[in-house]
Formats: C-alpha cells, structure tokens, sequence
C-alpha cells in the first residue's frame, strides 16, 4: 500500500463508521482494500500506541513467557505484528487470528505472513475458540466499544483461559473506566503488570474519583510532521495526529516480583512557570502531586519533553515532588 493506492472513501466510511457507532452492528470490512487503507493509516496510529505500551513493559523488566499468541478481534492484525516484531519472532512458535470477519482473519494472516516467514501463522479455529484449555499471550486491540454482549462473554472466556494479557484501548474516559472494571474482576486471578504499579483496587474506581480515568499519550513520530500526506490524512479524518491517547491492561498468571515505590502518572503532566503538576497513581492510591522547579530543574525540564512512559520512583515530602531516586 501506498499513498497514492489510499482508498480514501472506505476510509471516509469507516470514519464515520467509527464515529456513530455503526461499528458495533458487525463487520465493517468490505474488501482487502479496506483492511490494506487502515492498516497503512489508522492502524499504523494504533501500531504507534502500541510501541509505547511495548516500551513500558521493556522500561519495566516484563516479556512473556508464552511461545503462542492469538490476537482475538484483530482486525488487521497491526497489534500482533508489533508484538512479535518487538519480542523477536524467533521468541514465539505460532500466532492465530480470530475477527469477526473473515476478510480481516485473511488479512492479518497474510500480512503476518509475510513479515515473519519462519513462524506459525494461522486463522484460529472454532476448536481453540471453543476449548477449555489454557492459551498463551491473548492481545486485545481497540474493541470494547465495538462489542455486544454475545462478544463480551467471549472474550471473558477467553481471558480466564489466558497465561498472559496485552489489551490495549482508546484513551476515553468511558472505555478506560470499563476496562478498569475488568481489570478488577481479573485481579484475583493475575498479577496486574501494567499500567499500575501495584496489586491493590484500582483507585480511579473509588468514590469520588469521577472525574478521572486511567489513560496515557503516545508519541507518533515526529516525520509525521513534516509529511504532506499525513498532514492531509490527518486534515482529512479530522484528527489531530499530535495526540495519541490510549488506555491499556497487561495481565500475567506467573507471580512477578514487584519494584517497590514505583508510580505512573496519570494523563499529562501540567507545567506552569514555578512547578509542574501531576495526576500520580501509586499503592497509596490518587495523588495530585506538585514539582518545584527549583527543586529538581533538570526532573522539571524532562517532564516537560519526555516521550517516555511516565513511570517514576519519586522522593516526595507529602504532595510535593522533591526529585526521584536513582
């Protein structure tokens, strides 16, 4: 696919798909040629979250153990092909697709196909969708909002059935606090991985924290810019390609040993001229937390520039950010 190959009315029509929520009545994919247009544009946007979930499992010392991955609702497939690029192919023995539509189950297979030659690539069958038995790695991409209660109680099967869990979701405050509830009806069954940086209640569910929901940004690239077809892609869809906000969940059934003291920043960090300002999650709960510039200037500017994930070991004296330990 290229620019010039764009299907620009699927797009447009998936556009609109996605924004009245004609997504959630079935399959949306038409043809090959649908699947190719996302991947190269919406799905490339998707890809861009998960490297940053990715990184921050890096950052955090965390890999699955599990030789099988099935990407369950994988529309074209971007979220396993960056899994299995990140982790090495010749880490995993095989990687299954399931979707609703069979255009999309032959999509992704085909391109992951492609990309990794030497591995096991398939289209999940009813006997694995259907089994009892324990699966590997499940990856869930970007399909809360699309599901009925049919598709719900299939992917909950399922994540019962999962060794080790990769779910990534937009970063609305309506999806993320639902995938907050899941996170909480798993969490006797799993150690949480990430994004929380502990095994306690999510504390955005507590009452009084309303207002607030879990999600991050991911950095696109920053050529993106300086591309005219982005630019009209971008001016086209009517998004604003500077802004990548996504929620995420990673589960594991292996017990991890945890880093103490560790925190994640919640959303973006607020600057103003004498201190910076942060939403802070750690095992003490929600925490607005303040950072004197004069306390840490060079702490101040990295919050400032950092595309990082935003996971920190703060010293702290109360609400106020001192610097952190090294």
């Amino acid at each position: 696919m290229t620019w010039e190959e764009l299907d620009w009315p699927a797009l447009d029509r998936l556009r609109a798909g996605f924004l009245d929520g004609a997504a959630s009545s079935g399959p949306y994919w038409k043809s090959a040629s649908d699947l190719a247009s996302y991947d190269f544009t919406y799905g490339e946007r998707i890809g861009w979250k998960w490297d940053q979930v990715l990184w921050e499992l890096k950052l955090r010392g965390w890999k699955p153990a599990s030789r099988s991955v099935l990407d369950w609702g994988c529309g074209s497939g971007i979220a396993a092909r960056r899994v299995i690029s990140f982790f090495r192919a010749d880490q995993f023995d095989s990687l299954s697709f399931w979707d609703y539509s069979p255009l999309a189950c032959d999509f992704a297979a085909d391109a992951a196909s492609r990309e990794f030659p030497k591995l096991d690539v398939a289209q999940a069958t009813p006997g694995l969708l259907a089994s009892t038995e324990p699966i590997g790695l499940l990856l869930v991409s970007h399909v809360l909002n699309e599901l009925s209660p049919d598709g719900l109680a299939a992917l909950r099967a399922l994540l019962a059935r999962a060794e080790a869990v990769i779910w990534v979701e937009p970063g609305t405050s309506a999806v993320s606090r639902a995938l907050g509830t899941w996170r909480e009806e798993f969490r006797p069954h799993f150690q949480v991985v990430a994004p929380c940086t502990h095994q306690r209640a999510c504390p955005i569910l507590s009452p009084g924290n309303e207002r607030d929901w879990c999600h991050h940004f991911a950095p696109p690239p920053s050529l993106i810019f300086a591309d005219s077809n982005w630019v009209k892609f971008g001016q086209r869809a009517g998004i604003d390609l500077r802004s990548l906000p996504y929620s995420f969940l990673v589960l594991d059934r292996r017990t991890l040993e945890e880093p103490p003291g560790l925190s994640h920043v919640i959303g973006r960090v607020e600057h103003f001229k004498p201190y910076a300002r942060v939403l802070n999650c750690d095992a003490t709960g929600l925490a607005e937390l303040t950072l004197p510039k004069r306390a840490d200037p060079a702490l101040f500017k990295e919050l400032e520039r950092t595309k990082a994930p935003l996971v920190y070991r703060w010293r702290r004296e109360g609400d106020s950010i001192l610097g952190v330990e090294t």
